[in-house]
């Protein structure tokens, strides 16, 4: 194959899969550069709105996704203050009518060997685990990218890099090393348990949403409603090297145990036997997602609060947007990458911007106390579950 074909995609999680996935259908050539010897579960439930599943049924990934994911029937939103729900968004087939592609909630690992199976079954696409990416050099004949296994280095022409490796990303570290993530003072604990371990009226197919004093829950089904995904989130500090840790159950039983949090939020905190502890990390707005024909998608480019349940649905729109943005730069047409790249990010820099910004702001509604959540639980129960899910439909409805 001609090597003017080629883009090289760094890291081979959710967005950088589907970026291979929707370069290939471009007609580009892509090696994707994955540091891990096998893809493994990182996190574990995950929820994908219409717009990212969307394009992943446009890639031809319906029929095996949805055997594996649940489409709640709605989100449950309740106040720890309340004592229990006070508004149920409808999701299901309202939420799919509304927008024309379902809401699923799935397990991470299910998603991403989804993804990795169409990757491996496309002729256009060289997935390589246990490669990472060290270095690229830019000439007159594209790009020189340097990649490492173990003790070994190769070289390999390309058109293009895209970095998608995470919000510690390598590629983003080369291109603007001033960039650091920032600890948001909030830990993700997460964890799962057996759907049979809970009683049945709490093993529904549907999101709940527990709001409470500097503190919120979140429990749904994954794996075709054979477990639940159970996550904790509580302000903290952290001063550990890595990003996540072993939880240790009793420290977060602690943090929900007083008579601020009902008897089901504590329930569904004491049934998950393992849990792992992230904090949760941002990055600032960097103003720039590519330099020349290397750029930059998904958490590299923006991470983000994981509270508007979009981190991967961003990672998922950059892949389809980028390689739209790089249609017309296929065969030996590559004088045109690096506007295009400029475009793609121009594009989508100010809807990430504006969910990024609802993230922090659910956040800090979420944890309200006292009077403010009191005129919160009033103020949404006022609003009405059809005007609720109305208020999604800017994010829902996107199309690439």
């Amino acid at each position: 194959m001609a090597l003017t074909r080629t883009v090289i995609v760094a890291g081979a999680g959710i967005g950088g899969l589907t970026a291979s996935l929707t370069l290939a259908a471009q007609g580009f050539r892509v090696v994707v550069l994955e540091k891990a010897e096998r893809l493994e579960e990182a996190g574990a439930g995950i929820q994908l709105s219409p717009n990212a599943s969307r394009i992943l049924v446009e890639l031809g990934l319906k029929e095996p996704l949805a055997r594996r994911a649940v489409t709640p029937e709605s989100v449950n939103i309740l106040s720890a203050r309340a004592g229990g729900e006070i508004a149920r968004m409808p999701l299901g087939r309202a939420a799919e009518f509304r927008a024309g592609a379902p809401y699923w909630v799935i397990h991470r690992a299910d998603l991403q060997a989804a993804l990795q199976a169409a990757v491996n079954e496309h002729p256009d696409i060289d997935l390589r685990l246990g490669c990472q990416f060290e270095d690229v050099t830019k000439h007159a004949k594209g790009l020189t990218v340097v990649q490492r296994r173990g003790n070994s280095r190769q070289e390999e022409l390309a058109v293009a890099l895209v970095g998608a490796d995470g919000i510690w990303s390598s590629v983003r570290r080369h291109l603007f090393p001033d960039v650091q993530p920032q600890f948001s003072g909030l830990i993700a604990w997460r964890g799962t348990l057996d759907a049979t371990a809970l009683p049945r009226e709490y093993t529904a197919p549907r999101v709940q949403l527990w709001m409470g004093p500097d503190a919120h829950l979140v429990a749904y089904p994954i794996s075709a409603g054979r477990q639940i995904n159970v996550v904790a989130i509580v302000s903290g500090t952290w001063n550990r090297p890595g990003w996540s840790a072993p939880g240790d159950s009793n420290e977060i039983k602690g943090a929900f145990a007083t008579a601020r949090w009902p008897p089901t939020a504590r329930m569904l905190i004491g049934a998950v036997d393992g849990w792992r502890k992230w904090a949760l990390f941002t990055l600032p707005d960097i103003g720039r997602w590519s330099e020349g024909a290397v750029a930059l998608i998904g958490d590299a480019a923006h991470a983000m609060l994981p509270f508007a349940a979009q981190g991967a649905g961003m990672a998922i729109e950059d892949a389809a947007v980028l390689a739209k943005a790089l249609a017309d730069c296929t065969g030996e047409n590559t004088a045109g990458i690096p506007a295009a790249l400029k475009r793609y990010a121009r594009m989508r820099r100010g809807r990430v911007l504006k969910v990024q910004r609802m993230a922090r702001q659910q956040g800090r509604i979420y944890h309200l106390s006292g009077p403010l959540a009191i005129a919160r639980d009033l103020a949404i129960r006022a609003i009405g579950p059809e005007r609720m899910l109305a208020r999604q439909d800017w994010i829902y409805d996107w199309r690439a």
